[in-house]
């Protein structure tokens, strides 16, 4: 009896283990590490110093590396294309490798394994591994929000959170693996991604589900975490700027901020397993568990060949009904997003990479300019986990437009540009607040509305085009408007004082004029995407008055009654065996 108990046991544990690992929650978890390594590209500043000394680049060639970055990391469409015809392990897997190839080729040129890269090679490699994290998001978020469509909000708010966490989060991992050791980070880089991206082939896919009661809450649960982990990364960076961890102590900084999210994992599938249990000893062995499906009825005589793509470009479905690739692309309302969203995330990226030019032409301490970075970093995590929760909860509660929400956010921008335009008095501190915010809180808003708007049949390509509109808006105001009125501004300080500028010198600019111009123009910029975007909350006010979740619920409850169906078959099956053994 013990040796058979001890069986027992052992045989419940193994499929508990089974059921956490294979289990949806399991998968959201898995996504969230690849979410919370993702953040290279954000860390450019880190390392910037040593391509340029070690390499010899100048400034400007150094920023053409910057924006080859920027190139990268916005533009998926091959991604999404990828994965509208393969499973996720696949682009999971070609982002894995983009990624290793790219930073390892230029961690071998800064440490001088090989000869030194020309220019147009360099911006080759950043750029591709830059674009390695389209492939790994494309690959866990559309994932994501295929499993849990009617909390889409929720799920993109949280995953594009531990992104604005990352930066942090790869900090801290990188101190526990390397100590002080800096020359190490593109190295780190290079492998930590891979490595979490490869363990992550075998769970991450697309599953059937139907919605949990308590779906939301469990979110909420994640977002709780999700808040203190961003608390506890900011204490860690005040105590940190005191005294020196060792590299021990990162390691338990870093167990912290990994495994909080798998005690909701564990708890939450724990329960689903005690509640599928439970129904198994309580019903007849032949009913059908929930989670299977009835297999599809074929009807060769009404099967009907659909017609070409390029036939129906201009021959849209309805709102929220799934939109082929062409016809979302071609469509009003998505050029009305893209081009409000190149208005909004173009002037909030400017303001972010010129922070450190913009602090120090108006006289802000070398110490003050880090502050800025690390309060755009937890802003931005914040405006991505906000928006995404409170735009799911008024959407639900009140029919509140997410469309509006953008809106609304590109206005709140506006304020932090003004702020570095007129050179408020300490104004720097709050306009990276409210700008770190708003950039942040344009994501999880893009990527939803479209998936809202479009379907969730192409939603992999078509959610790319989201971010493509950013480096376009990025390339116009950063470069040609930022660029060139601060260059302008400085020669004219030069030729006022008289001194000829030398060649190969760097050209600096001080004072309120250096940027006044430039984010005037960004604020009227991101003032009309603002009403541009007025126009498509016009456009789509009866969808979102409408029930945009129905049809899931519908198709859930459809999946119901046909799992009672087979329930109630597999039980008549069994009596009648029972009398049939009965009467022999």
């Amino acid at each position: 009896m013990l040796a058979s108990g001890r069986i027992v046991g052992c045989f419940d544990m193994g499929s508990i283990v089974v059921h956490i690992i294979t289990g949806r929650w399991f998968i959201l978890f898995a996504s969230l590490l690849i979410m919370a390594v993702s953040g290279a590209t954000y860390m450019f500043s880190l390392y910037s110093n040593d391509l340029k000394s070690i390499l010899g680049y100048d400034q400007t060639t150094l920023n053409l590396l910057s924006f080859s970055k920027d190139l990268g990391a916005n533009v998926g469409i091959l991604s999404g294309l990828v994965n509208q015809v393969t499973p996720p392990w696949v682009v999971l897997s070609i982002g894995a490798i983009m990624n290793f190839f790219g930073y390892f080729m230029i961690w071998l040129a800064i440490t001088n394994r090989i000869s030194t890269p020309k220019v147009w090679q360099m911006c080759l490699y950043i750029c591709i591994g830059a674009n390695s994290q389209s492939f790994s998001n494309t690959g866990s978020i559309v994932t994501c929000v295929k499993n849990f469509p009617q909390s889409r909000g929720a799920v993109l708010g949280i995953l594009k959170g531990y992104v604005g966490l990352s930066g942090a989060i790869i900090t801290q991992l990188f101190h526990a693996f390397y100590g002080a050791d800096e020359k190490s980070l593109i190295l780190f880089i290079a492998w930590l991604p891979t490595a979490i991206s490869c363990a992550s082939l075998p769970i991450i896919r697309i599953m059937k589900f139907i919605r949990q009661p308590n779906e939301l809450k469990v979110f909420y649960n994640f977002l709780y975490i999700s808040l203190a982990l961003a608390g506890f990364l900011m204490l860690v960076i005040i105590v940190e700027s005191k005294t020196k961890f060792t590299q021990n102590q990162y390691g338990g900084i870093v167990a912290v901020v990994l495994l909080l999210p798998l005690v909701i994992v564990v708890m939450e599938e724990y329960n689903l397993w005690k509640l599928k249990t439970t129904l198994i000893k309580s019903s007849n062995p032949s009913v059908q568990i929930v989670t299977e499906q009835l297999p599809k009825t074929e009807h060769p005589k009404q099967e009907q060949k659909e017609p070409s793509c390029w036939r129906t470009i201009f021959s849209p479905p309805e709102r929220g009904e799934d939109f082929t690739i062409l016809q979302g692309l071609f469509s009003v309302d998505m050029l009305i997003l893209l081009t409000s969203v190149a208005c909004g995330l173009g002037g909030t990226l400017t303001a972010i990479d010129n922070l450190g030019q913009i602090g120090m032409s108006l006289g802000y301490p070398k110490k003050s300019i880090s502050i800025f970075v690390t309060l755009v970093s937890i802003w931005s995590y914040l405006g991505r986990v906000g928006c995404g929760f409170i735009s799911e909860i008024v959407l639900i509660k009140y029919k509140f437009p997410r469309t509006l929400i953008l809106s609304l956010i590109l206005l709140l921008s506006c304020v932090g540009h003004l702020m570095i335009a007129f050179d408020v008095p300490n104004g720097l501190y709050v306009a990276s607040i409210v700008i770190g915010f708003c950039f942040g809180a344009q994501w999880p808003l893009v990527f939803a509305i479209i998936s809202e708007l479009f379907g969730l049949k192409y939603y992999a390509t078509l959610h790319v085009f989201g971010a493509v509109a950013s480096p376009v808006g990025l390339y116009v105001l950063n470069v040609k408007v930022a660029g060139n009125f601060y260059d302008r501004e400085a020669r004219k300080q030069l030729n006022t004082k008289g001194i000829l500028r030398k060649a190969g010198k760097e050209l600096n600019c001080y004072g309120g004029e250096c940027f006044k111009l430039s984010f005037t123009v960004i604020t009227a910029v991101t003032l009309m995407g603002m009403f541009i975007s007025l126009i498509l909350v016009i456009r789509t006010r009866s969808f979102y008055k409408s029930d945009i979740y129905k049809k899931f619920r519908d198709e859930a409850e459809t999946e119901v009654a046909g799992n009672e169906a087979v329930a109630t078959a597999g039980a008549v099956e069994e009596t009648e065996k029972t009398i049939i053994q009965r009467r022999s």
